[in-house]
């Protein structure tokens, strides 16, 4: 029975990408379902062999630890070239997204609230 390696919610296709290249690389077969047409289901990697799920589990965890290692590196490079994204590089990239943000946290913080506020008196 076929088992999931990998759900595609939120994966960027490098990434998707990188992991087909290393299941290839490994001779793993895979197979893989597309999102559905109203987003039920993001899709995802799966491994076809119960036998080899083990064994693409541990090539799958070492790639993400390289990748997380990679990009930390890449972090840290850009805060040490002054290029990392920070609040107030965000704010004048785009003032309109970050207020209306920081409006809707506001907003539901007020909603969550006023059922204290009511019950209290």
């Amino acid at each position: 029975m076929s088992k999931l390696l990998m759900n595609l919610r939120n994966v960027p296709d490098d990434e998707a990408d990188d992991v087909r290249a290393m299941l290839d690389a490994q001779r793993i077969a895979f197979y893989e379902t597309r999102p559905s047409m109203w987003g039920v289901s993001a899709g995802g990697i799966w491994v076809t062999e119960d036998a080899v799920f083990a064994d693409a589990r541990r090539a799958m965890d070492d790639y993400q630890q390289q990748r997380a290692a990679r990009a930390r590196a890449e972090y840290a490079a850009a805060k040490r070239a002054g290029t990392a994204a920070t609040f107030i590089t965000l704010l004048r990239a785009d003032p309109v997204r970050v207020v209306m943000s920081v409006l809707g946290i506001l907003f539901a913080l007020g909603l969550v609230t006023v059922p204290y506020f009511l019950l209290r008196g």
